[in-house]
């Protein structure tokens, strides 16, 4: 195994030339570097350039026996230096379940250690969709979500939160974003996109992604649009089966392609695919994200994109139901693909990958038009002049107090109120009950209770969780039955009964009820019945801050619908329609 070349020597050397934000910086100097990289390394370390996967632990030689343990089960070693050392790793990606993301310091810390150990720049990646989806948390600034600012239905407040979120990512080392979602979501039932996305009109998602796109990579990461060609449109979760989208080319064109053609005229770094069959585009029925036809025949050669192309993650089910896991690899690369995410079982996928060019199937040359590209985005980020970040930055770019504002500022405009019976409050309630959905991790209730009890009033809060059960129900009637006003929570009310049944006892008191729908704004068509009822799309703090302001009628509501409501069990019937909001004056 040799060095392809010494970093202080090659990389450091020319590294004046690569800082992203600098005008000087030429697309001919920063192909010099690139080709010259390429040119130094041998084929297994520029296969390794095409991985991104996960190790566990806090820092980079981690020695946490657990995390040991979990690091040989996985991968066959102890930690992700000698994870990126066997495989020559191009990127490393972060979850909270993999003990990578505890607070910014250890985050700042660990890519620190990754670069350390990494021959050539390392990406560091995660899913910071914010929102339902955040790997980081606080003292992260914290963002209400892609559907969200669908409701506030302004693009200017969109990028200015992926600005921040960008600064305060890269202040940490994480230099490639797994966002925005691009996905346009038009079917209520969609088990894993709904909030996620903007928005089930193209052009409103599509203006979104683009001011997001914008403000990610003014911040100093790539941003990832994703999933191509369209997630939007499923009734099946990619990650447990293999959604199959019914759309015409006609209907992609018009539903699914606005906002990545928007994402791609503003520049972006990366687009990941989604393991989906859209058969109007490849009739094969193959995975997009092994779909020749549409990765190279549409994103490729129809919508011009050169940019670096990211898998969704390999482990999921909906990429293996067709090929085995050694097959997948080398067919996303075939079809035109550049990151390979989170292989199931790395060994077997890096050695599958070097069979397929040594045995001729790939050839050398294909290898370096990926490696290319990523270390081209590794260039534009100003990874080769300078990897590192300095821990000792972070109390002035992560979790302000002039972001943690903007954040509020900005979620205040997401609100929406959708019915409307006793708002805003005139005569505040003595006493509130706050009560539904919330977990150890994020106490939705208490949350509430909080926001409340600053109002001098006194606030009980119970949890029922997901799906109450009939003794759970009983607590929380009779919760409702000694306050004045009881608040509600619900997440995705229609896929749990409980949910809907406990929102319907608590209606049938008689005494003020108000429903929060804390995620997908679709539930109140389970609860028909409900009076007063507000969307926020998400749970977090200045969520439900924004929420107990619109109650208590210190600011208006103004968000608007982002998606239509459908009446439960007919999705050709408005509930309530796209562009629905009350709101009052004030």
């Amino acid at each position: 195994m040799r060095k392809i070349f010494n970093r202080r020597q090659v990389l450091v050397g020319v590294s004046a030339l690569l800082v992203a934000s600098a005008p000087a910086v030429t697309a001919s100097a920063t192909g010099d570097v690139v080709a010259d990289a390429v040119r130094r390394m041998s084929l297994e370390e520029k296969v390794g350039q095409l991985f991104v996967t996960y190790a566990y632990g806090a820092t980079v030689d981690t020695a946490d026996p657990a995390s040991v343990a979990a690091n040989r089960r996985q991968h066959g070693v102890d930690n992700a230096e000698q994870l990126i050392g066997k495989y020559h790793l191009g990127g490393i990606i972060y979850f909270a379940w993999s003990g990578n993301t505890a607070d910014p310091a250890q985050v700042a810390a660990l890519s620190n250690g990754i670069q350390r150990v990494s021959s050539i720049p390392a990406l560091v990646s995660t899913d910071q969709e914010y929102g339902v989806v955040s790997r980081i948390g606080e003292p992260v600034t914290p963002f209400p979500g892609n559907m969200a600012l669908g409701a506030a239905r302004d693009p200017e407040a969109a990028g200015e939160a992926a600005l921040i979120a960008g600064r305060e990512l890269r202040a940490m080392g994480v230099n490639q974003d797994f966002a925005p979602v691009a996905d346009v979501n038009v079917n209520a039932l969609n088990p894993v996109i709904g909030v996620r996305s903007f928005a089930e009109d193209p052009e409103l998602t599509a203006r979104l992604v683009e001011a997001q796109v914008r403000g990610y990579e003014r911040g100093g990461v790539s941003a990832t649009a994703k999933h191509f060609p369209g997630h939007g449109d499923t009734a099946v979760d990619s990650h447990t089966g293999l959604p199959v989208i019914g759309h015409s080319r006609e209907d992609w064109e018009r539903l699914d392609a606005p906002p990545f053609r928007r994402a791609i005229a503003a520049g972006i770094d990366s687009i990941m695919t989604a393991h989906i069959v859209v058969l109007a585009l490849d009739p094969a029925g193959d995975p997009a994200t092994l779909s020749r036809p549409i990765i190279t025949g549409i994103l490729r050669d129809r919508l011009g994109y050169d940019g670096v192309v990211v898998t969704d993650s390999l482990g999921m089910a909906g990429v293996r139901q067709k090929y085995g896991d050694d097959r997948v690899p080398v067919l996303a690369l075939k079809a035109g693909v550049d990151q390979l995410l989170m292989p199931p079982n790395i060994d077997l996928a890096f050695n599958a990958v070097l069979a397929a060019v040594r045995g001729g199937e790939l050839t050398e040359r294909r290898i370096d038009q990926s490696v290319r590209r990523i270390l081209r985005m590794k260039a534009k980020r100003g990874l080769f002049d300078d990897r590192f970040v300095d821990p000792a930055k972070l109390p002035e770019i992560v979790g302000t107090t002039p972001n943690k504002q903007a954040a509020q500022r900005i979620t205040d405009r997401t609100t929406t109120l959708v019915r409307n019976e006793v708002l805003p409050l005139r005569t505040p309630p003595a006493s509130v009950f706050t009560t539904g959905w919330g977990t150890t991790a994020d106490p939705v209730p208490q949350r509430l209770a909080t926001a409340v009890s600053r109002r001098a009033a006194t606030a009980d809060a119970l949890a029922t969780g997901a799906n109450p059960n009939q003794a759970t129900i009983d607590r929380a009637v009779a919760g409702a039955n000694a306050a004045d006003l009881t608040i509600v929570a619900t997440n995705r009310a229609w896929t749990d009964v409980g949910q809907q049944n406990l929102v319907k006892a608590l209606l049938a008191t008689g005494k003020p009820v108000v429903v929060i729908a804390v995620r997908d704004p679709y539930d109140i068509a389970y609860f028909p019945e409900a009076r007063t009822y507000l969307a926020t799309y998400s749970y977090t703090e200045v969520s439900m801050e924004s929420a107990v302001r619109v109650l208590y009628g210190e600011h208006a509501p103004v968000g608007k619908l982002p998606v239509t409501i459908p009446v439960a069990g007919d999705p050709s019937t408005a509930l309530h329609p796209f562009g629905h909001g009350l709101t009052w004056e004030g």
